[in-house]
């Protein structure tokens, strides 16, 4: 069995995406729903934590409320293609691999297109993962949860958490899986940027931190490479 673990602000569009493709699932599931709408939870680290403590499912869903599956045999399909994968420490949907391209089957907005054009063919190593969806086995989960003092806010918190992983020479896989995401995966605040710093003194020595937003040195100022990002825009 696995756990769906979820913290959302706006029950509307969690009635409408989550909850209702999960009603549709052919396999049973454990549901752990954060309820944020008051805004009890400082970072998504913390109310992802206090969810995930109570999970009892093998591996540990961690979905935004604007995630729906649009296969109804999502869960049963992933969980046995997890079953085939080799000391996992995190599993994403989308994601990089060995270099800046955002890779993923997903697709994303009101009216769903492509996140991505680079897609996956088989199963692959990552180096980093996008926080839509991810999954951590509960026997991993139990020894290393989400990092809320490096992730103090709502950002990078499964991007530390592939770095962290790793380090403990764990896998962190992407998979080739299709499911459909609200949001067009562009939110961004200063809480990212706030954020970076923590990663880069952290994985010094992993020289670049790769992310979905954009892909970081870990020697030269956040403040710095900001404005060369900006640059290369115009």
């Amino acid at each position: 069995m696995m756990s769906i673990v979820c913290v959302y602000n706006n029950k509307t569009i969690l009635e409408e995406y989550l909850l209702k493709s999960l009603k549709k699932q052919t396999s049973k599931y454990e549901l752990i729903l954060v309820d944020n709408r008051k805004n009890k939870y400082s970072s998504a680290a913390n109310a992802l934590n206090h969810g995930a403590r109570k999970a009892h499912g093998n591996y540990i869903v961690f979905a935004h409320q604007d995630i729906y599956f649009s296969q109804n045999s999502w869960l049963d399909r992933t969980e046995k293609c997890l079953s085939t994968l080799n000391n996992i420490g995190i599993v994403g949907v989308a994601g990089k691999t060995t270099d800046s391209l955002v890779r993923s089957n997903i697709k994303q907005g009101i009216i769903p297109v492509d996140v991505t054009p680079y897609k996956l063919e088989k199963v692959e190593l990552a180096s980093t993962l996008d926080e839509c969806l991810f999954i951590i086995p509960r026997n991993v989960f139990k020894k290393y949860e989400l990092n809320e003092k490096i992730c103090p806010d709502w950002h990078l918190y499964c991007v530390d958490y592939v770095y962290n992983i790793k380090n403990k020479k764990y896998n962190t896989y992407l998979i080739p899986t299709e499911l459909e995401h609200r949001s067009k995966g562009a939110s961004m605040s200063e809480g990212y940027y706030d954020t970076l710093p923590n990663l880069q003194k952290k994985y010094m020595k992993e020289k670049i931190i790769r992310t979905c937003m954009g892909d970081w040195f870990t020697f030269i100022p956040v403040s710095i490479q900001r404005k060369i990002k900006k640059y290369k825009q115009y």
